[in-house]
């Protein structure tokens, strides 16, 4: 499903001082293919990360950051895993 900004900070339950620190921060980054922002389900997943280890874990602004560029390298090494399994397996 695919949002507007301010669908996604009713979604998310999310102010917007505080989606504009997060996209500053770049810990989001919207489809800005069109002239408008738009916001996915995984970006309402990626806020409730952020709020869970803000909220219940009392991780600081830093902290946030380095365990967000961790799970996007680890996303970004799944796929490339994933690619690799699909073209061996077709050989």
């Amino acid at each position: 499903m695919i949002m507007t900004k301010h669908e996604f900070l009713i979604s998310a339950n999310l102010q917007e001082q505080t989606l504009e620190f997060w996209l500053e921060q770049r810990w989001l980054i919207p489809d800005e293919a069109s002239s408008e922002v738009l916001f996915s389900e995984c970006d309402i997943a990626r806020v409730e990360l952020i709020q869970d280890l803000q909220q219940n874990f009392g991780v600081n602004d830093a902290g946030v950051e380095l365990i967000l560029h961790l799970v996007d390298q680890l996303h970004g090494v799944r796929q490339a895993l994933s690619l690799l399994q699909e073209t061996t397996h077709f050989k």
